[in-house]
């Protein structure tokens, strides 16, 4: 690269493209690239900077910065979404667009990676800098702003923002990106505008700035006092819950939290996010919480008088819409790297640590704890009735249309305890959160901040090729409603052109299952959410004449092996059959399966607060509005205890 002190004259777009090969994330003996390619579209705006930059180094050093070809910019962004995921946040791909339209089709999936707290650097191009020949096509002009462009609209979905107007902008943009992607506490989308002509300008450009840089990931231990008080109310607690997201899984703390279960009996419970935190089978693991979790743990929540969240958001899901934690006096131990999150609730016992360096610390501090015997038989007995429960949901019925657990049941029993399950939106994660046998820390990614229908073949091929570059060869199955399918399936076209193995599972319910169900809670008897010839006299959906769309033949034009199930009463078997000799296969291969969208999941006794409407002439609305209000009444507003910390735990003298 030349001597210290020495420049070269390249383009900002060459410039950039040879920073981002360059730049190195360090997790203590982990090394990686931080972004290990880039995914996208050339069109105007990025073909000539971005485009050209990209081509020239195939050229000289193809491994530096490999490209990948997307075929909507939405999947590109999710793509880097399930990268990260896989890497635990070390590592990422950047995507690139073209002007306009390219670039907003990237807004979905910048809210995604910043809802998820993932890593994804997002290069949109954007108008002229110098405004010489507009208005250029695809600009967006506004009377009162002649500054704003559309990638404006990257503002509020970004976690960080710059645009590069002047070639010497480049080097504080850059590097204050990668600190931002490299960040624990602040990470998800990072958004560098690029104005068409400033991308093919050239600047001189120091060897310091395209030399090897590393950025080591801060791990930072809990304050002292801080731990102290958190200790002394664990210690004091009779019936403490773990409640573990996915900052477990992004500090590698998934051995510490098995070994703190083990050693003071205290049951666990996960997040969406932090599925794989602790086997399925393990015996202090309730499964998931909330809204979708399991009666095991939600029964065990309503009693627990100490909640230890470590690295999760408390989202609405999460707290089952403030309903799940019942008991008086519970507090919250919020271990979280992001002190928004530590101080959720209203805790007054926050730490803001990594959640690794946290447990190790806590652990060392409960030497000799162990929970109450009762409440140990308490928390065996919830988890093998409930263990019963899913045994039950996955038998085979003999139904020709087979319910959705029954379907989940035949996937798992025919998957390797490492493979990886994708899935994001519909009623699958739902489901999946109560029923999926979790036995990796890397082997559930259901995206759930965003829950974003169309992220599951992007993100699945993101994952994919997230493990690749490890040198991984596990299997990543999605599965996916044909609502999300028939939104965004043209990722299906990368796979087959880069050869990349995944088994996608189609689960075809005529319709939005999820919302259908919502919307018979809510008393509209699933209005609006069936997949049926439009009935012009009654200007609705809602006849019985299906539609003759046909899912398998539309994924078999991708050029992928199919396999596509009939109805009968043997379809289970059938299924199961099909995902083993998807997974012997060497090709991509395309499962399409008809379910009962009726048939519900085990009711895992969670609540989520979706208002019904107050007055209504319909009688299952106001039937519907009685059952809410009941439900509504149990939620609480989780404020922990304030006034001066004058007691060993921190409560008020």
């Amino acid at each position: 690269m030349g001597q210290a002190g020495s420049t070269r004259r390249m383009t900002v777009a060459q410039a950039l493209a040879t920073f981002l090969g360059h730049q190195w994330t360090v997790d203590g003996d982990h090394r990686e690239r931080t972004v290990a390619g880039i995914v996208g579209i050339f069109g105007h705006g990025n073909v000539a900077g971005l485009g050209q930059a990209i081509a020239q180094l195939n050229n000289d050093q193809p491994d530096l910065l490999p490209y990948y070809q997307a075929r909507n910019e939405q999947a590109a962004v999710h793509e880097a979404v399930g990268y990260a995921r896989m890497h635990r946040r070390r590592g990422t791909l950047a995507a690139t667009s073209s002007v306009g339209p390219g670039a907003t089709n990237m807004l979905t999936g910048a809210a995604l990676a910043t809802a998820n707290r993932l890593p994804a650097l997002l290069l949109p191009s954007d108008t002229f800098a110098t405004r010489v020949a507009e208005p250029v096509l695809q600009q967006i002009e506004l009377s009162h702003d002649a500054g704003i462009t559309v990638n404006d609209a990257f503002r509020p979905l970004s976690r960080f923002f710059d645009r590069i107007v002047r070639p010497e902008q480049l080097f504080s943009a850059a590097l204050g990106a990668m600190r931002v992607l490299t960040d624990p506490a602040e990470t998800g989308a990072v958004t560098i505008a690029l104005p068409e002509d400033v991308q093919a300008e050239a600047l001189d450009v120091p060897a310091e700035f395209l030399a090897d840089r590393e950025w080591p990931i801060r791990r930072p231990r809990p304050d002292r006092d801080a731990l102290r008080r958190a200790v002394a109310a664990i210690r004091r607690a009779a019936r403490p819950l773990i409640v573990a997201g996915g900052g477990v899984l992004y500090s590698g703390a998934e051995q510490q939290l098995a070994a703190l279960a083990e050693t003071t009996g205290i049951p666990v419970a996960t997040t969406q996010a932090g599925g794989g935190s602790l086997r399925w089978d393990h015996p202090q693991y309730l499964g998931g919480i909330g809204a979708t979790g399991t009666a095991a743990a939600n029964r065990i929540a309503a009693i627990a008088d100490v909640v230890i969240g470590i690295g999760i958001r408390y989202s609405d899901f999460t707290t089952a819409s403030r309903s799940a934690f019942q008991d008086p006096g519970v507090r919250f131990v919020n271990i979280n790297v992001v002190a928004l999150d530590a101080h959720k609730l209203g805790s007054d016992l926050p730490l803001v640590a990594d959640a690794r360096e946290a447990l190790i610390e806590i652990a060392g501090e409960l030497a000799g704890f162990t929970i109450d015997p009762d409440y140990g038989h308490r928390i065996a007995a919830e988890k093998s009735d409930w263990e019963r429960i899913v045994d039950a949901a996955f038998a085979p019925s003999g139904r020709a249309r087979p319910g959705q657990p029954e379907i989940i049941g035949a996937v798992r029993a025919a998957c390797a305890d490492r493979d990886v399950i994708v899935q994001a939106a519909g009623s699958l994660p739902g489901d999946l959160h109560k029923l999926w046998r979790v036995a990796d820390p890397l082997g559930y990614h259901v995206e759930y901040a965003y829950s974003c229908m169309g992220y599951e073949i992007a993100g699945g091929l993101g994952a994919k090729r997230g493990l690749l570059a490890a040198g991984d060869d596990r299997d990543v199955i999605v599965m996916v409603g044909d609502g999300s399918y028939l939104m965004l399936s043209s990722e299906l076209a990368t796979i087959v052109a880069e050869r990349i193995k995944i088994i996608v599972i189609i689960v075809d319910n005529q319709g939005f299952a999820s919302i259908g169900h919502l919307s018979e809670t809510v008393g509209s008897g699933r209005f609006g959410t069936k997949y049926r010839r439009y009935d012009a006299p009654r200007r609705n959906f809602e006849g019985d004449e299906l539609l003759p769309v046909d899912l398998a033949m539309n994924a078999r034009s991708y050029g992928l092996d199919v396999i596509d199930i009939p109805p009968t009463p043997n379809a289970i078997e059938d299924l199961t059959a099909a995902v083993a000799q998807a997974k012997s296969s060497t090709q991509s291969t395309v499962i399409h399966i008809v379910s009962d969208p009726e048939i519900y999941a085990p009711d895992g006794e969670g609540f989520w607060d979706v208002p019904v409407a107050e007055v209504s002439a319909v009688a299952a609305t106001r039937a519907a509005r009685r059952e809410y209000e009941q439900r509504r009444a149990v939620m609480r507003p989780l404020i922990g205890p304030a006034g001066p910390i004058g007691s060993a735990d921190g409560g008020a003298t």
